[in-house]
């Protein structure tokens, strides 16, 4: 298994601001880059609690913190449900929570597994291999509109109606089942200036597959929400995105939630409407891998970090 390097590690550890004996959510758990680092950190009374909804995650997950401390949980589980779980552990409210948006390395590495446009595989793409949509199905049996829909929504590709078309003709003859064949299409719903150019013409069209396959925004959105009510005072929230799609949304919630409420009459607040403060951006500028990362480990390179923090009492 080739090694997962931790995007932006050194700079979420710092952020996140990890207190000795506080209890950290890594909501993305992969194969515990950034949990271990957190673990490394805590007291016998801290602890770490990852989520994944890949199995295989967990399972390597599990061998790699067992060697640091025994104060862990990896869960199979998707983030959006770590409100359920914590209750279960009778958890409610933590230290810190890390979201890293990124496929991790040995899903991409993992020709099996679908996500790859580098390889030749089953059409797949699913996080979760349980659930029964998988991009197989949306390529199958979406109609034209869905297609279009999906592809410029989420992978914002100029050409979306083009492969969508292309798609619906080439699936009449049979079923289209591999990256490659998807591939195919592709390539030959755009004009040759646009393949001369760099960077590989399927990157949207896969970007949107995936996105649809595990309903990734709606799910970032909802996470998103029950992590800074799960936040205690002085608690943050580390969100690392790979795509302007999913930075857009982290931006929009951060500051919605960083801004001051209220009702106004010619520019003036009414003090008694005034709804206060509880949450404050840790980086007012977006955070990105430096350029020695990048040359390192490339998949860094579109890595966006942001950090918001509920205020302490004193503070609001």
């Amino acid at each position: 298994m080739l090694k997962h390097i931790p995007v932006l590690r050194d700079e979420v550890i710092h952020l996140l601001n990890i207190q000795k004996d506080g209890v950290y959510l890594d909501l993305t758990l992969g194969r515990a880059g950034h949990a271990s680092e957190i673990l490394k950190r805590l007291s016998s009374k801290g602890k770490v609690i990852g989520f994944d909804q890949d199995l295989e995650a967990i399972k390597y997950s599990k061998i790699v913190l067992s060697k640091i401390s025994k104060n862990f949980e990896a869960l199979h589980a998707n983030f959006v449900t770590f409100p359920e779980v914590l209750k279960k552990l009778n958890i409610y409210e933590v230290d810190g929570i890390l979201l890293d948006l990124g496929v991790s390395s040995p899903q991409f590495d993992d020709p099996s597994r679908g996500f790859s446009y580098r390889n030749n595989a089953p059409l797949d793409m699913r996080m979760n291999t349980s659930q029964d949509l998988s991009a197989k199905e949306v390529v199958n049996f979406y109609s034209l509109e869905a297609l279009v829909k999906v592809f410029r929504e989420y992978g914002e590709d100029k050409y979306s109606y083009q492969v969508a078309k292309n798609i619906i003709q080439a699936r009449k003859k049979k079923l289209i089942e591999t990256t490659s064949e998807l591939v195919e299409i592709i390539k030959l719903s755009k004009p040759i200036k646009e393949l001369a150019k760099k960077g590989h013409p399927a990157k949207q069209i896969f970007q949107a597959l995936r996105i649809e396959v595990n309903d990734e925004l709606n799910v970032l959105e909802q996470t998103i929400t029950k992590a800074l009510a799960y936040l205690k005072p002085g608690g943050r929230l580390a969100i690392i995105s790979f795509h302007s799609l999913e930075d857009r949304l982290v931006k929009q919630m951060f500051n919605k939630k960083t801004k001051i409420e209220g009702t106004r009459i010619n520019d003036f607040l009414l003090p008694h409407q005034i709804k206060k403060e509880e949450f404050r951006l840790i980086n007012r500028k977006v955070i990105c891998p430096s350029q020695l990362e990048q040359t390192n480990n490339p998949r860094s390179k579109s890595a966006k970090l942001r950090v918001v923090e509920r205020l302490k009492e004193s503070e609001v």
